[in-house]
């Protein structure tokens, strides 16, 4: 009986807590009204959110247009700042006659799908050329070779989104909100390296804010 009455509260008390989250992170889309990557909302276990583009909690996606300082330079999202790092930094850098349309510069102050596509169109002209390295301060890295360059480029990933969440107080008070549950991607991401993983890097920043 005690044994019983022990685990309703349990149930309720989490039910409780469930409650203190708006609901609307769980709200319910169509199957065929979803991408064919998406990951919805109503598909997290229970402990868990979808940062879905499709609730509030959109914003801590790599692709959010989300104004941020580091290291002293501008960049408009995450991903303006990852796939910049796929252009050339200056003329003596030995990408500078691959041909580029675009410059680093005018790529770091993209945001969504433009910046997404940038980084695709980088990455067909680097294919070209026969060149699979990324830089950043002049310093040229396998972005993905689950060694020193993706340990690098980690830790500048996670920099640069703890300085989006810092510099951004309505980011900061959003995800200390998200406290408790764990964040799932919206979208399938395979085995990758870690700087992939930004539901992951938004947890251990969460852990530190104050």
């Amino acid at each position: 009986m005690a044994r019983t009455f022990l685990s309703i509260y349990v149930l309720l008390f989490s039910l409780d807590a469930f409650a203190e989250y708006p609901q609307s992170w769980w709200k319910y889309i169509p199957r065929e009204d979803a991408s064919s990557w998406e990951i919805l909302p109503q598909d997290a276990n229970d402990g868990e959110v979808v940062l879905s583009k499709r609730t509030e909690l959109g914003v801590f996606s790599n692709l959010a247009y989300s104004p941020f300082y580091y290291d002293g330079d501008n960049y408009n999202s995450i991903e303006g700042f990852w796939q910049m790092m796929k252009y050339p930094e200056n003329v003596n850098d030995r990408r500078f006659d691959f041909g580029y349309e675009m410059t680093r510069g005018h790529v770091a102050m993209l945001w969504g799908f433009d910046a997404k596509n940038a980084g695709k169109e980088a990455n067909r002209i680097m294919q070209e050329h026969e060149f699979s390295l990324i830089s950043y301060n002049g310093e040229f890295f396998d972005y993905k070779d689950y060694s020193f360059g993706s340990e690098n480029h980690y830790r500048l990933i996670f920099e640069a989104t703890k300085a989006k969440i810092e510099q951004n107080e309505h980011l900061r008070l959003l995800l200390r909100k998200t406290k408790g549950l764990i964040l799932i991607p919206d979208h399938r991401q395979g085995n990758k390296p870690k700087s992939y993983y930004y539901h992951e890097i938004l947890m251990k920043i969460r852990d530190q804010l104050i």
